[in-house]
């Protein structure tokens, strides 16, 4: 086994949700990639719209971590390939650093990565300096860097949030209260990288910002043990496969692109929003996103609404996801009551909701193998259609996703993590 590798490494986290940990990590990439460093980010669980941002922050690919989803031996083979690349690995976290089964602190102790705990202190002084505490020493194992500040009110408040740590916690700075360096969000997060005109300069002002209240210098060195790899077979050799990607459709792991090149296929992108007509292709894989914005454009665009009908009807393979499911759909409602008629390849409609209708972890047992992945969705869908199988959540929620098969359509609510079962994902694109 090859032998194993250091790199500077902080796990960014919080006290809980929309404590502003994407943009201090995005912030904390983009001030040392600007420096000359080398900087790989990762995503801590399940997410999409977290790692564009990121991945803009520090121009390189963002994949997941996850003991359950990922598995613990990839999550170190992925670290251990991005120490051999990197000057600096940032990961972060979910939800807050407890939080879940896994949690985000659960895998700083796996992989000892220090946490960087992320405080919103707006509203907040001394009692700052106890939260920091409570986080520090909730878990005596816990691997600990120090504290940052977010959307403090000035460079005053800033000064009074540090001088309250405790002496063995260390400052690692303050993020301004400011509408020049928030992320915007919407019902699934944050507004995806490629809608954000002015990304570029929400990163540059948070990481100066950031360079302003704090020394820059890298954490400390952490070790990662090198884990056993293999080569998957070549099982999707000479697969073309067209993927949708466009503004509708764009909520897919890196990492499953990657196992479809490995496997041997040939990806080819194209857009249900503005192509007319399908690339040549052996299988389709149609992701999720917001088709529930793109009401009026995907039901006009005819002639692309009839080619994916023509090539469902030839008996070709279609893997869809979430979005890409309520694409196949008889219809779509969103969330103002307006409603598109979509491509008719499922019985069935959906219509969006006010709140989430479903968050777990799942794993499904397909004819082909398991697979895991997790859902994560604000419509209700109606469907008529028996499920070749549900997912189960390893929590113990309630949540069990239906998947169904009509031929060769494949279609679930569930984002599936290929890489968990390379076999069963090569079954679902071979012609």
């Amino acid at each position: 086994m090859s032998a194993p590798r250091s790199c500077p490494a902080l796990l960014i986290a919080a006290p809980a949700s929309g404590q502003g940990k994407t943009t201090v990590t995005a912030a904390l990439a983009r001030l040392h990639a600007r420096q000359g460093r080398r900087v790989r980010v990762f995503k801590c669980g399940p997410d999409f719209l977290d790692p564009m941002i990121l991945a803009r922050a520090s121009g390189q690919p963002v994949y997941q971590l996850d003991l359950w989803m990922v598995g613990a031996d990839e999550s170190r083979r992925l670290l251990w390939e991005a120490a051999g690349a990197a000057d600096l690995i940032l990961i972060e976290g979910v939800m807050g650093l407890f939080d879940g089964s896994p949690s985000a602190a659960d895998l700083a102790r796996r992989f000892g990565v220090p946490v960087l705990a992320v405080i919103d202190g707006s509203g907040m002084a001394q009692t700052f300096g106890a939260m920091a505490h409570g986080l520090a020493s909730y878990q005596q194992d816990l691997p600990f860097a120090g504290v940052l500040a977010n959307k403090t009110g000035s460079v005053r408040h800033g000064e009074i949030l540090r001088d309250c740590l405790p002496a063995r916690l260390r400052w690692y700075g303050a993020l301004p209260r400011s509408a020049a360096v928030e992320l915007p969000s919407r019902h699934l997060g944050l507004v995806q990288a490629e809608e954000l005109a002015d990304l570029d300069a929400r990163l540059d002002a948070a990481a100066y910002a950031l360079a302003a209240s704090a020394e820059a210098g890298l954490p400390a060195p952490v070790e990662f043990a090198a884990a056993a790899t293999a080569t998957p077979e070549p099982l999707l050799a000479g697969v073309r496969i067209g993927v949708a990607r466009d503004a509708a459709f764009a909520f897919v792991y890196q990492a499953n692109l990657d196992l479809l090149r490995a496997l041997g296929a040939e990806l080819r992108f194209f857009s249900p929003l503005s192509d007319q007509a399908l690339p040549e292709v052996d299988s389709l894989y149609l992701p999720g996103g917001y088709p529930e914005l793109h009401l009026a454009q995907l039901a006009g665009n005819t002639p692309m609404c009839a080619a994916i009908q023509a090539y469902q009807a030839a008996g070709k393979p279609i893997h869809a996801e979430c979005g890409g499911m309520l694409y196949l759909l008889e219809a779509l409602t969103d969330r103002d009551g307006q409603s598109g008629a979509m491509l008719g390849l499922l019985p069935g409609a959906a219509t969006m909701q006010p709140r989430l209708t479903a968050l777990a972890l799942q794993e499904v047992e397909f004819p082909e193998g398991r697979l895991r992945g997790h859902t994560y969705h604000h419509s209700a869908l109606d469907c008529g259609l028996q499920p070749i199988a549900r997912g189960e959540c390893p929590n113990y929620r309630r949540t069990a996703e239906a998947v169904y098969r009509l031929g060769r359509l494949t279609a679930s609510y569930i984002h599936f993590y290929l890489p968990s079962n390379p076999l069963a994902a090569a079954a679902l694109f071979r012609p």
